[in-house]
Formats: structure tokens, C-alpha cells, sequence
């Protein structure tokens, strides 16, 4: 694809991270700043319109904005958010990170740390009264992530689509594999079901590799409906691609799911990715049930991105 300059809109794009406490801001924030952004972390809600002036920021900036702000409130947030909105361009963009109250209580619990809004009581006292005041911020997010299930590993790869710098008139495509028994991944545009291919599962000598070597990706391929599988879905999707950036889509995830994410999915991402990256598509490659093993492997050539996934039992 022609390589094209930095798209303006992107030089001068502004994230407002928000959420409660312990879902991830603090890593969401770092993940942007490796992307590029300039990250102020607790900025005073009374900077925020001030900065925001004269058209806005040069390069991509995050900004991060909790309860501890010494001038936080709901009402004072919203605000801000409407005056730093309003007229532009290049609007701020709300970020908000969600988690669920328990999972919240356990990670509070694991660090031994105090929520900032119940210092000499328990934490889910805090988390409730957190929820409460986030809670017309929540409705008011552009971009809603749930980091209830999700490692530190797992947000970067989740803001990524979103939020990584990309040339103008470019579509970076995501395609990973998963296990059903873990339901289907967040954000996916194009799900496909593998689990009608042979299962490299009951074999003995396969069961504990995984869908990027050779002997399992040979015996999937053996499958003879995978090379009608396989070409139709290619072709469906090289298809689609460039009408999905006529239409300014910035970027596209495609999901190959079967029963323990193992083998037939692997098998069919890295196949798919390898033929889209040939064509000369931006490609990651996630591999989610690995990824949870902290398994991973070298990107497909032409793309970009981990490659990684978790064994399951496939029966």
C-alpha cells in the first residue's frame, strides 16, 4: 500500500482517560504514551479547556483524570469535556475503563491498597461510592473498555486498534483465534466458526502443540474443506477490505474460533493473516487463549504484532 503521511487529525487527536480506581487508567495511559501520545496523568480539571485552546495540541495527547483530582467532580468533568469539545475539528475523545465491582475488591485486596474514597473503611464502601459518581462520565464515554478479564498485556493489545498511530488512508487489520468456551473477544467485526474441521486434539502426538507448528497446521490443512474454507474466506475478506476503507474505517478485526482455541483457529488466523500481509495489508496476529499461558511467537512476514495463545482441552 502507498506509505502516506501522518494524518493531521491524528497529530492533534486528545484521549481523556478516566474509570475507576484499579481498572487499568495507570496502564492505559503508559500503553499510550508508548504509542506516542504525551501523557499528563491527574491533570486539574481547570487546565483541561485551557489546553484544549488554539486548535489543540500538536502531537497525539493523553489525558489522565480521576477522583484524586483535587478539583474533581461529575458536573466539573462534564463540563470540561463539553467545553473541550465543542466547535473542534479533532474532539476529545473519552476513554473510560470499566471493571466490575468484584473484580475491583479482589485487586484491591491482592495489593493491600486503600481506595481513595473510603481510606478508613473497605474498599467496595469506596468502589460503590466511585460508581456512583462515575456513572454519568460511563455514559458519556466514547471508547468503553471492560478490563474485568483482561491482563495488563491484554488492555495495551485492546487499545492498540484504537489508538496506535497509523499513516493516512491506512486500515490495520487485526485477526485473532480463540476458544469459545471463553466467549467471543471484545470488539471483533467478523467472527467464523473452525470448530467443523478436523480436531488435531485427539491426536496424542498433537494435543499439547498448538495450530503454529507444522504437524498440527498440516493436519487441519489436511481437512478436505479447509482449501475451500480457506479461499473463500480470503477472498471474502481482501474483498471487503478496501471497501471498508473507502468508507474511512481505520482498522478491522476478524475472529477464527473453535472449542479450546488450540489448534483449528490458530491454524486459520495464521493462514489468513499470512495470505492478507502477502497482499500487502497491515496485520497483527492475537492468539488469545496462549496469550493467557504468555505464550509467543514470531509475527506473520509483512505484519506486525504478538502472536500468542493458551492451551485448552478440545473436546
Amino acid at each position: 500500500m502507498p506509505d502516506k503521511g501522518p494524518d493531521q487529525t491524528m497529530r492533534q487527536r486528545s484521549v481523556l482517560v478516566t474509570g475507576p480506581s484499579g481498572a487499568g487508567r495507570s496502564t492505559a495511559i503508559r500503553a499510550l504514551e508508548d504509542m506516542g501520545y504525551e501523557a499528563i496523568d491527574n491533570l486539574p480539571l481547570s487546565l483541561l479547556p485551557r489546553l484544549m485552546d488554539d486548535g489543540g495540541p500538536e502531537k497525539p495527547l493523553a489525558l489522565g483524570i480521576d477522583v484524586r483530582n483535587r478539583d474533581f467532580s461529575t458536573n466539573a468533568l462534564i463540563e470540561a469535556i463539553d467545553l473541550s469539545t465543542h466547535g473542534r475539528s479533532s474532539p476529545l475523545q473519552v476513554l473510560y475503563l470499566d471493571c466490575r465491582a468484584e473484580v475491583l475488591q479482589r485487586r484491591f485486596s491482592e495489593t493491600r491498597r486503600r481506595h481513595p474514597l473510603a481510606p478508613a473503611e473497605s474498599p467496595d464502601e469506596g468502589i460503590a461510592r466511585e460508581f456512583d459518581l462515575l456513572g454519568p462520565i460511563r455514559a458519556r464515554a466514547d471508547i468503553l473498555i471492560d478490563t474485568s478479564e483482561m491482563s495488563p498485556h491484554e488492555l495495551r493489545a485492546e487499545l492498540e486498534p484504537w489508538f496506535a498511530a497509523k499513516a493516512e488512508g491506512e486500515l490495520a487489520v487485526t485477526v485473532q483465534s480463540f476458544s469459545y468456551k471463553r466467549g467471543l473477544p471484545r470488539g471483533l467485526d467478523m467472527v467464523l466458526d473452525c470448530r467443523f474441521l478436523r480436531n488435531p486434539y485427539w491426536e496424542a502426538r498433537l494435543r499439547s502443540l498448538d495450530g503454529r507448528a507444522p504437524e498440527v497446521a498440516t493436519y487441519v490443512k489436511d481437512d478436505p474443506r479447509f482449501d475451500e474454507f480457506s479461499n473463500r474466506v480470503s477472498d471474502l475478506v481482501q474483498m471487503l477490505l478496501p471497501a471498508y476503507l473507502a468508507e474511512g474505517k481505520a482498522y478491522l478485526s476478524i475472529g477464527f474460533g473453535c472449542t479450546g482455541g488450540q489448534h483449528r483457529s490458530v491454524t486459520m488466523a495464521e493462514t489468513l493473516s499470512q495470505a492478507l500481509a502477502e497482499s500487502g495489508w497491515q496485520v497483527s496476529i492475537r492468539h488469545r487463549e496462549l496469550e493467557r499461558r504468555g505464550m509467543h511467537a514470531t509475527p506473520v512476514s509483512g505484519s506486525h504484532g504478538d502472536n500468542t495463545e493458551e492451551k485448552e482441552a478440545q473436546r
